[in-house]
């Protein structure tokens, strides 16, 4: 590895869709963060009129999520972040931050990641799967259905073999939503 490589920590979207180069990826755990739906969503899977809901890192001391880290070549390391800016920062609620995850591998490095900022309008704190469900199956954003977003984080974080129970419970509730 090279002294001016930088690690991402995905849990989300970034998992499916990173949009980025890297020279490597594995699974990797972040401690005292919980992958949640907690943040609304008013751009891309969601409207200011229709909010959807998207995956934020929420910090809880004790608990831990399992996602994908991808090491960026440093040369690509500026241009990778301002990527990432551009896409996670659209409205503030997301936090940059740099917090050390322990790799598949054992080893533990330093990864820039993006947590919910409970202060923010968008935070979306303790809905139950039952109300995250119904928002998701209803709503629609740039990015295209909120649904779409769930079903693709649900299905490439069992590919990488991450088991999320909260995550397929909410899958299932949503499947029944749209039928309803």
């Amino acid at each position: 590895m090279d002294a001016d490589d930088i690690w991402i920590f995905g849990y989300g979207s970034l998992v499916w869709r990173p949009g980025f180069e890297c020279v490597h990826k594995e699974t990797a755990r972040l401690s005292d963060y919980a992958r949640s739906f907690c943040m609304w969503s008013v751009h891309y899977r969601g409207t200011h009129e229709n909010h959807g809901l998207v995956l934020a890192l929420d910090h809880h001391v004790g608990v831990h999520c399992d996602g994908v880290a991808f090491r960026v070549n440093g040369a690509n390391a500026d241009g990778v972040l301002a990527y990432l800016r551009e896409r996670e920062l659209i409205s503030a609620a997301y936090l940059e931050v740099q917090r050390d995850i322990e790799l598949g591998s054992g080893e533990v490095v330093n990864a820039y990641t993006y947590v919910i900022d409970p202060k923010h309008e968008q935070y979306a704190a303790d809905l139950s799967l039952d109300a995250q469900a119904a928002i998701i199956a209803r709503a629609s954003g740039t990015a295209g259905p909120n649904t779409e977003y769930l079903f693709n984080v649900a299905t490439h974080l069992n590919a990488w073999g991450i088991a999320d129970p909260d995550l397929e419970a909410l899958v299932v509730k949503t499947n029944a939503c749209l039928t309803c």
